[in-house]
């Protein structure tokens, strides 16, 4: 996408794109209500027995995040069989990371220069692709619908849950799994300069007459994205006037610093994450839809936006979601984890 690309998605006779599930791998997060503040609180999900099984065996940590934050999503979409198996095999995977297998990358890197390519492993060169997470779950569910990774600084996770809506609105997909997933370990902490975060997020998406039809349970609409220089412009393209209100706007640093552009932002409720939980990287867009949806799923009043990106980046992006027509207490709200 380019620093000046947008998708409106109010055209006429456009397929409306809901979020039907949410799945989350988080310490200090036990449902994605919890989003909306104060964070962290305990529970949430157990680093220490969450990231074991022999279906994730011989896996980069990402991925083990991953896997157990997409599981939790489709079994919350009502879209696993008895057998976990997913029902829908023509669903695209959309993965969010910046720096998810980058410790697998220096490990290579460090066992090539100490002991030349004959060192390595053939378990552990898989780990080494920047789309290795995004495999492991189209294998591990069976999704046969595009495979993608998005690697696109601060912007990244607003930018797949973009992509991920245009994928099902060319119909290239019939529903989506967009994960936004970062690890904790010593090479991201260096690279960021500050303690990383564990973290593992997962929206299924799906069009709303699709959704409809198997009766299923509505958190959120995707209403309007865009990508541009700067808030301001972003604002416009996604579709944010002073006649769709912004009840809560999801906020990076950067976003805030930009406020000023953004005199429709004035008086709305403000919550960044990452002052929160830590820096959250190419998780952080679609923790914000998951957080998105637990308002809207509140009852609160306006629409929610979700803007990563601001001065200092390259780029600003903006996503809009409103209220569904129709909402029910979702299965991960009332803490019925599979």
């Amino acid at each position: 996408m380019s620093a000046t690309s947008s998708a409106h998605m109010g055209a006429p006779g456009a397929r409306e794109v809901v979020v039907t599930g949410i799945g989350l791998a988080l310490p200090g997060v036990a449902t994605y209500g919890h989003l909306l503040g104060p964070l962290p609180r305990e529970g949430g999900f157990d680093l220490a027995t969450g990231l074991i099984g022999r279906e994730l065996r011989h896996k980069d940590r990402a991925s083990r995040l991953a896997l157990r934050a997409v599981e939790f999503a489709l079994h919350d979409a009502g879209l696993t069989d008895a057998d976990a198996t997913f029902t829908a095999a023509a669903t695209a995977v959309v993965v969010s990371t910046n720096l998810g297998n980058a410790d697998s990358v220096c490990e290579a890197t460090d066992t090539i220069a100490r002991a030349g390519v004959m060192g390595l492993s053939p378990l552990g060169l898989p780990q080494t692709s920047s789309s290795v997470i995004a495999g492991w779950v189209a294998i591990r569910y069976r999704l046969r619908g595009p495979n993608l990774t998005v690697c696109n600084g601060v912007t990244s996770g607003l930018d797949a849950l973009a992509w991920a809506r245009n994928l099902i609105m060319a119909g290239r997909a019939e529903a989506a799994v967009v994960v936004g997933v970062e690890p904790a370990n010593d090479v991201v902490t260096k690279i960021l300069g500050q303690q990383s975060t564990d973290v593992a997020v997962a929206v299924v998406l799906e069009p709303a007459d699709a959704a409809a039809s198997r009766d299923a349970w509505t958190r959120a609409t995707i209403s309007g994205y865009a990508r541009a220089r700067n808030l301001a412009a972003a604002l416009v393209r996604a579709g944010v006037t002073e006649e769709a209100s912004v009840g809560l706007w999801l906020a990076d640093k950067a976003g805030a610093a930009g406020a000023g552009e953004g005199h429709l932002l004035a008086a709305t409720r403000r919550i960044d994450l990452e002052s929160q939980l830590g820096p959250l990287s190419g998780a952080l867009g679609v923790l914000q839809c998951a957080a998105a949806a637990a308002h809207l799923e509140s009852g609160a009043a306006g629409n929610v936006l979700a803007t990563a990106g601001g001065p200092g980046n390259d780029a600003t992006a903006a996503l809009l979601l409103t209220p569904s027509p129709v909402t029910r207490p979702s299965m991960q709200e009332r803490g019925q984890h599979p």
